[in-house]
C-alpha cells in the first residue's frame, strides 16, 4: 500500500497517473501520480490538511509558463477552478480576483471598472496566480506595480493574506515562488482612469503581441528572462538559432526568446534545446541566460 492508497476523501476530483501534458500550452509531459481538482477553499484545505506531509504537492495554472519533463511528477498536482476565477471590484480602485482567473479577463474587468494599471495583464497568457507567483509582467510594467496582497494557503491548509512587502519581490521572482504556499488570490491596487482610455491601450498591447509572438502556437511564453542590459531573443538571435530545429522543437522564426513544439516534440526536446542555446550564448558572449519557464518533474532516460 502507497500514500495513493490511503488520500482523504475529497469532494472535488482526484485523478491518478493523470497526464499533464493536456494541462499545459507545449502539450507535452509525463503524467502526475495524482491530480487534485479541488471544489473551493475548504475542500482544498481540508485535503492538505489531512495528507501526509511527506507528500510533494504543487499548484498549476493554465500551463502557459510550465514545462513538464517527460517522466512526469512526483506527488499531487493542483489545479484549480472555478471556485477561484471570481472577479470583484472593491471601490477605491481596488479589485480583487481569485488564483485562476486569466489575466486578461482581470485586465478587462478592471477596465470596466475605471481601475487603470492592469493593462499590461492583457499580454501576458497566464492565470493570476502565476502572475502573483513569477511576479509576471510586459511591456515595462510588472505585477509588484499594482499588486497590494496575496491570499495564500500553507502546506497545512492555514489561510492568510500576505501584503505586497512579504512577497520579496524581484524581476520574475518572488519570495513564494519556490516555497510551500498556493495562491488563492489577490487584491490589486490601480489608479482611476476612463475605461474607453483604458481599453485602447490594451488594444495596443493585443495587437502588438499577436503580430510579434507565436500565440497560436504551442509554446510556453518568454523562455529566458533578460539579462541585466540584455535582451534574451536578441542573444538567442546573435547565437543563430531562431528557427533552428532541435528535435521537435525550435525557437520562434517570428520571436527568437519563444520556444516551440512544432508538432511531434518531447519535453526533452525542449529542454535540450534551452540548454544548447544557453551554452551557445554563455560561450558566445560570456552572458548566462536563465530560465523563466518553469520546469518541473522527472526525466526519462536516454534511449539507447
Amino acid at each position: 500500500m502507497t500514500w495513493r492508497d490511503t488520500l482523504p476523501p475529497v469532494r472535488g476530483k482526484l485523478l491518478r497517473d493523470e497526464p499533464l501534458a493536456p494541462f499545459t500550452w507545449f502539450r507535452v509531459g509525463g503524467p502526475a501520480d495524482v491530480v487534485f481538482l479541488p471544489e473551493d477553499e475548504a475542500d482544498l484545505s481540508d485535503f492538505l490538511r489531512a495528507l501526509d506531509l511527506a507528500v510533494p504537492v504543487m499548484a498549476i495554472g493554465v500551463g502557459s509558463n510550465l514545462l513538464v519533463r517527460d517522466g512526469g511528477v512526483d506527488g499531487v498536482v493542483i489545479r484549480l477552478g472555478r471556485s477561484f476565477n471570481a472577479v470583484e471590484p472593491l471601490g477605491d480602485n481596488r479589485i480583487r480576483a481569485g488564483s485562476a482567473v486569466p489575466d486578461a479577463i482581470l485586465a478587462r474587468k478592471a477596465a470596466e471598472a475605471g481601475i487603470a494599471g492592469l493593462e499590461f495583464y492583457a499580454g501576458i497568457p497566464g492565470t493570476v496566480g502565476g502572475a502573483v507567483v513569477m511576479n509576471a509582467g510586459c511591456y515595462g510594467a510588472e505585477t509588484v506595480n499594482v499588486l497590494e496582497s496575496a491570499r495564500v494557503m500553507d502546506r497545512n491548509g492555514a489561510i492568510r493574506d500576505m501584503p505586497l512587502a512579504e512577497l520579496g519581490y524581484t524581476y520574475r521572482h518572488s519570495a513564494i515562488q519556490d516555497g510551500d504556499v498556493i495562491v488563492l488570490g489577490a487584491t490589486y491596487a490601480g489608479t482611476p482612469d476612463d475605461p474607453a482610455a483604458i481599453k485602447a491601450r490594451m488594444a495596443e498591447i493585443t495587437a502588438r503581441r499577436e503580430t510579434t509572438q507565436p500565440i497560436r502556437d504551442k509554446t510556453g511564453g518568454s523562455t529566458f528572462k533578460n539579462p541585466p542590459g540584455h535582451s534574451s531573443w536578441k542573444l538567442v538571435d546573435e547565437a543563430g538559432w531562431r528557427g533552428k530545429p532541435f528535435g521537435g522543437a525550435m525557437f520562434s522564426p517570428l520571436h527568437s526568446n519563444f520556444m516551440i513544439n512544432t508538432g511531434d516534440a518531447t519535453a526533452a526536446d525542449l529542454e535540450g534545446l534551452g540548454e544548447a542555446v544557453r551554452t551557445a550564448v554563455i560561450d558566445g558572449t560570456g552572458i548566462q541566460l536563465d530560465w523563466e519557464i518553469k520546469r518541473i518533474g522527472r526525466s526519462l532516460p536516454p534511449k539507447e
